[in-house]
């Protein structure tokens, strides 16, 4: 991390506390409490460690598809890392890097490593398609909200598989050779094309390497992938239904499922306070006066502040060697130019 991307991510999180205390603020003065009861917070550990638990397994189950052994603790380290790695850089760019370094210091081979990781976002993809299906289908008369999910989240799905697609197009032409006239125009001059024709090479690698999975745990990988997709629509309802039972379900479950993808076309680290605005246009009429706040705040908590604290703690020093070694992959990139 740079000078410069320290001081956008400082700036990016002080707006997210900034417009998280000024939107409390608001409901505060008005007598609501920002305290919610003990069930509820039982209740979103209970999701957030099934969420974690899911995730990793599912990175473990991965792996034995692929033929290599991850142990489980493993897998959580490596799902924490990049959250933590996501959470401090612009358009959560620390992800990968982060996961990849964890993945390798757990003697993963490299090129294990990537395969592991891109049969994981695969599953995610296909495991996000089938959750919004399904929601679509249980929630069908919830209205604009319905459009909303399926309009970021398939729009991100789309993209990324939009995305895997275009590359697997390109390998099979651009992994060899000088760069071609498009890639100069957009300063892809010798250095970074190398650099792009392996990632290529690695990306055809991957979708050959796919069709050799092991089917049973595949399969268990997907169920783990829907798992971990599916349960992050009971947080909200966790935090508020345990104060207000009659409050609509199918706006909770879903306006923050929305969010939470959604924030990743967000370039600032955290969302910049872009998530707290949209929590509170969507759901400031839904969720009673006397909770908003407290709704928000715990929200906000049990999905981004713990991830951060918990990624810090398992990985937070392999984290931070990993951006330290994309910034000089970088500089090395540029130096040679």
């Amino acid at each position: 991390m740079t000078k410069s991307r320290w001081l956008i991510t400082i700036l990016s999180f002080s707006a997210v506390i900034a417009v998280s205390a000024y939107i409390i603020a608001g409901w505060a003065r008005g007598g609501a409490s920002l305290s919610l009861p003990w069930r509820a917070h039982v209740l979103a550990l209970l999701v957030v460690a099934v969420e974690i638990a899911a995730r990793s397994q599912k990175l473990s189950w991965s792996a034995k598809a692929l033929g290599v052994r991850l142990p489980f603790f493993a897998g959580v380290r490596t799902s924490l890392g990049g959250d933590f790695g996501a959470a401090i850089t612009p358009a959560r760019s620390g992800a990968e890097p982060a996961r990849f370094l964890i993945l390798a210091e757990a003697r993963i081979p490299a090129a294990s490593a990537l395969l592991i990781l891109f049969s994981e976002l695969f599953l995610e993809v296909l495991s996000l398609a089938f959750v919004v299906a399904i929601a679509g289908f249980a929630f069908r008369h919830a209205g604009p909200v319905l459009g909303a999910l399926v309009g970021v989240v398939g729009g991100y799905a789309a993209f990324v598989l939009g995305l895997g697609f275009f590359a697997f197009l390109l390998s099979r032409n651009s992994s060899k050779g000088p760069p071609p006239e498009w890639a100069r125009s957009i300063r892809l001059h010798a250095g970074r094309w190398r650099v792009v024709q392996r990632w290529l090479r690695q990306v055809r690698h991957s979708v050959n390497a796919m069709r050799d999975l092991h089917p049973g745990y595949a399969i268990l990988s997907f169920v783990a992938s829907v798992v971990h997709v599916a349960v992050r629509l009971a947080l909200l309802p966790a935090l508020v239904l345990t104060s207000a039972p009659a409050t609509a379900v199918a706006p909770l479950a879903l306006w923050p499922f929305a969010l939470l993808y959604g924030v990743a076309v967000v370039p600032a680290p955290g969302g910049g306070g872009a998530v707290e605005v949209a929590f509170k246009a969507a759901l400031s009429d839904v969720i009673p006066h006397e909770l908003f706040g407290a709704a928000l705040l715990w929200w906000r908590f049990y999905t981004f502040y713990l991830y951060i604290v918990l990624g810090a703690l398992v990985a937070g020093a392999v984290v931070m060697r990993a951006l330290r070694k994309e910034q000089e992959m970088e500089a090395e990139l540029v130096e040679a130019e």
